[in-house]
């Protein structure tokens, strides 16, 4: 079963659950706001994608966030504490295919996915 995690309001997690849908791919969805970031899989995440990429230093909470702390973040390591604490830092969706991890939205990745 396909996984996608993120948060339900944000457009490209609505587009992404959307296109899963419309082709008729069976899918879960973790909702960060409601069940926080699985910390278990967090690491599997950071991991496959890197933490660079699953970080989102563009997106306004980012921003918010304390100029020391964003400094503090140079590594997975540091990086993983800030991602559980402000899950909107993590770029989305998340999604946990059969055999791989994607971050974001690409239907023509997907489209070869499934």
């Amino acid at each position: 079963m396909i996984k996608v995690y993120g948060i339900p309001n944000c457009d490209t997690v609505k587009k992404a659950r959307a296109w899963l849908t419309e082709h008729g791919v069976a899918h879960e969805f973790h909702d960060f706001k409601k069940a926080g970031v699985p910390e278990a899989r967090l690491d599997a995440w950071i991991a496959a994608v890197g933490w660079d990429k699953l970080l989102n230093r563009r997106g306004p909470t980012w921003r918010k966030l304390d100029p020391a702390l964003q400094a503090g973040v140079v590594d997975g390591t540091s990086a993983k504490p800030v991602m559980v604490a402000h899950s909107s830092v993590i770029k989305r969706p998340v999604v946990e295919w059969a055999a791989a991890i994607t971050v974001g939205f690409d239907a023509d990745d997907w489209a070869a996915r499934v």
